[in-house]
């Protein structure tokens, strides 16, 4: 199915509400990159912080995390979404549309109902990926991130001063021989907001599934809390990043690359590497889903059953003694 097609330009100062403060990424000035975030917005340096790298093999199997609901992602709302570069990436707030509070996910080791609000993404450059989440170290070029508010608060300020208060799906991307054709429509609108605060308004709404992987194969996924990847870093993320990647062409991930140019600072610069780099994990677990990879292993393989494997190995090329 093909996303509407764009129906109008608009310009206008539109920050995205989860950014805060004079920040930037390191494209744009190594001294307010993420390295200094923590000074400029001290949650930044807290110890649940986000993205991690997903050590598949570390991961711990939770049979509680069975097959996510996704409500009304099969739907297209009545209304009109607008696709806005608010200086840091490309998002589109949902909630532009007047029926967007039936999207919505539960289930899945969710213990609330979260409500859809945006989607965004991050990306390298020509040379580098750009996902912010690897897996077993690896980088993709690009993620795409879609941010949901717990159904229990009425705003995002009311949301961040909870430990449950937002939920983000995690999806990173892949480079594929052929276009997909469902992101025909925010690839074409990304020449109408080069520049920083323009935004512009498509014809109709879509269903978000048509964005995703496979429906069938969304339940493997990892799980962990962690925070927003932008200041102000707030820890009241639930995290799920799915194991399944969406396929983009190159000219399609190119055109991010090519097309976008950051909120200025001394000067324009072109929207590129705006990831956050992988934090600490600490403390913290990662859980698979019940049909994640490391689900077809007990969760002891990296402890017992690859040493075991080794020695049982060993003991067949040794010989009788």
């Amino acid at each position: 199915m093909r996303i509407p097609l764009l129906l109008g330009i608009t310009f206008a100062s539109l920050p995205l509400v989860l950014q805060a403060g004079p920040w930037c990424y390191d494209s744009q000035g190594p001294k307010c990159g993420p390295s200094h975030w923590k000074e400029i917005m001290p949650t930044c340096g807290g110890e649940n912080q986000s993205p991690i790298n997903i050590d598949r093999w570390k991961a711990q199997w939770d049979k509680d995390l069975d097959e996510i609901l996704f409500e009304g992602y099969d739907q297209a709302p009545p209304g009109r979404w607008r696709l806005l570069n608010d200086g840091h990436t490309v998002v589109l707030n949902l909630d532009g549309a007047s029926a967007a509070e039936q999207i919505n996910i539960t289930r899945g080791g969710l213990h609330d109902t979260y409500r859809a609000l945006q989607f965004h993404f991050h990306w390298g450059d020509l040379n580098r990926n750009g996902s912010e989440h690897t897996f077993d170290g690896i980088q993709y070029p690009m993620e795409l991130h879609i941010v949901h508010i717990n159904a229990k608060y009425k705003t995002l300020s009311e949301a961040k001063g909870h430990p449950n208060g937002l939920a983000v799906l995690g999806f990173l991307c892949k480079v594929s021989d052929a276009d997909n054709t469902n992101y025909n429509t925010i690839v074409a609108g990304l020449k109408n907001i080069s520049q920083a605060d323009s935004y512009v308004e498509l014809a109709s709404t879509f269903s978000l599934s048509n964005l995703l992987p496979d429906m069938a194969l969304l339940s493997k996924y990892y799980r962990y809390k962690g925070s927003l990847t932008t200041p102000t870093c707030d820890e009241v993320v639930t995290w799920t990043v799915f194991e399944e990647p969406i396929p983009l062409s190159k000219s399609q991930i190119n055109a991010f690359i090519k097309t976008l140019y950051f909120k200025k600072l001394d000067t324009t610069s072109r929207m590129i590497n705006n990831f956050r780099p992988v934090q600490p994990l600490r403390s913290r677990k990662v859980f698979a889903s019940r049909d994640a990879t490391i689900s077809c292993c007990s969760p002891l393989a990296p402890s017992f059953f690859v040493p075991l494997f080794l020695y049982v190995l060993a003991g067949l090329f040794s010989g009788p003694s």
